[in-house]
């Protein structure tokens, strides 16, 4: 009777399978098979998902509005290039993502904020091997926890200015294995798709000179010596990363010789000025990136604490010397009323938070950062520490409002290519030289700023 029983349940299934399944024509002719879907909306997201076909797709879009205003800097030091009040649109994102089957992940994700389309991530993923995923396209490159962090996530509105360093999207392929305790990833990386002058650059060195595109090998080991704890997490990680130079960016001669730059804004993007920036370092022969990282959740703490460094190597010709920017930042975040922070185990990052009341919840976060891009006496391109406070307002899922208060101490190299003044010489009169600043002298482009940004994302 069981038997009966089972078969009959069995053969109620398949026909009803058969009966949810259709022969289709598609537009070029071809017999298709056809199967609903089921709208949802997740959480503010729709999707569009049939689960026994283990079929989802839904639209992710993203939008950060920013303001900021800056206080506290000597006026009369620059006139011309002082910090700028403002207001823009931080990031207009629009992405369409699917889980194709079981085993294959499809994404396309467009950036908008410039009134033009630029491509962020271009993905196929293949998820059909236990514990491994491989991922081929245009995404970031597994180095840096605070680069591989959606910025939707960010405890600030910026990330640290030595992430700057750090690399993050660039044409490849990926391979990552995931056991609870151990995550590992490597990869091989060749350019990075910018904007429409970096690709005719790229393009034209390679049909006119012949010039490879350059690669890159990167590769990081997490371990998770906490992974049993439902409440907490502990991160331990580490990236290296060898780069050879690449055909994008810069103009032609830049390229030909190779060539490096290291560069970061004072944790704002309304204030275009890069005080901090080497220029360009010519006669590259390769880069060697690294990192170390430190963080942790336990119920609404989190922490996070990395340094990372650059070294750029000449080639003979230039002197062969092995120039190296670096630093390091120290950052926490704790949930006010309840709310509890998650580790993206599968992505060895922090994701959305848990809010701990119907009304929403508040974040409070503070930061300490230092960044040095002093390489040598003919690369002085200024070091800079940065005092951050934070607070993160989460009314529902979708919806986030973050209010930044920064203090920005730069050094007297910190001249932005020797566009900006940074202390007074003995005469009273500005100047970009530091050997030339008054002991009295206050030295440097040091300000106030406070900032504030909506996001949603649906």
């Amino acid at each position: 009777m069981k038997k009966l029983l089972l078969l009959a349940v069995v053969a109620f299934a398949t026909i009803c399978n058969a009966q949810a399944q259709e022969i289709e024509m598609n537009q070029y002719g071809q017999k298709v098979t056809s199967i609903p879907v089921k709208a949802q909306v997740q959480d503010g997201i729709l999707v569009f998902q049939n689960k026994e076909a283990n079929y989802k797709m839904w639209f992710d879009v993203r939008i950060q509005g920013d303001a900021a205003v800056y206080f506290g800097y000597d006026k009369g030091l620059n006139p011309q290039y002082n910090p700028a009040n403002g207001m823009s649109l931080r990031r207009t994102r629009f992405a369409i993502k699917a889980q194709i089957d079981e085993n294959w992940y499809g994404e396309f994700d467009t950036d908008w904020t410039s009134g033009l389309p630029e491509i962020k991530d271009a993905i196929l993923q293949y998820d059909g091997i236990e514990n491994l995923q491989i991922k081929m396209g245009n995404f970031k490159e597994n180095f840096s926890i605070q680069r591989n962090t959606t910025s939707r996530h960010l405890q600030f509105m910026e990330r640290p200015m030595v992430t700057s360093l750090a690399p993050s999207r660039h044409l490849g392929i990926n391979f990552r294995y995931d056991s609870p305790l151990v995550w590992a990833s490597a990869g091989v990386f060749g350019p990075e798709l910018k904007d429409t002058d970096a690709q005719t650059l790229m393009e034209d060195a390679n049909k006119d000179m012949s010039m490879n595109e350059g690669l890159s090998y990167t590769a990081k080991v997490v371990l998770r010596p906490l992974h049993k704890m439902e409440n907490g997490s502990l991160h331990i990680g580490a990236a290296v990363s060898y780069r050879e130079p690449k055909t994008t960016g810069g103009d032609l001669e830049d390229v030909l010789w190779g060539f490096a730059r290291y560069s970061t804004r004072n944790g704002t993007n309304i204030n275009r000025k890069k005080y901090l920036d080497t220029n360009n370092i010519h006669g590259l022969d390769h880069e060697l990136a690294y990192t170390f990282e430190l963080a942790g959740h336990y119920e609404g703490l989190r922490y996070e604490a990395a340094y990372i460094a650059r070294t750029a190597y000449q080639t003979e010709e230039f002197g062969g010397e092995g120039l190296t920017a670096d630093g390091w930042y120290v950052q926490a975040g704790y949930m006010l009323f309840g709310g509890k922070q998650n580790y993206d185990a599968g992505g060895a990052k922090y994701t959305r938070v848990k809010r701990g009341q119907e009304w929403g919840d508040v974040e409070l976060c503070a930061r300490v950062e230092y960044c040095d891009f002093n390489l040598s006496d003919r690369y002085m391109g200024g070091s800079g520490y940065a005092y951050a406070l934070g607070l993160n307002f989460f009314p529902i899922e979708n919806v986030k409002l973050m209010i930044n208060y920064q203090y920005n101490d730069n050094d007297e190299y910190a001249t932005a290519k020797g566009k900006a003044f940074t202390g007074y010489d003995a005469a009273g009169k500005p100047t970009k030289n530091a050997k030339r600043i008054a002991a009295d002298s206050p030295r440097g482009v040091d300000y106030h700023m406070v900032a504030c940004r909506f996001q949603v994302a649906f």
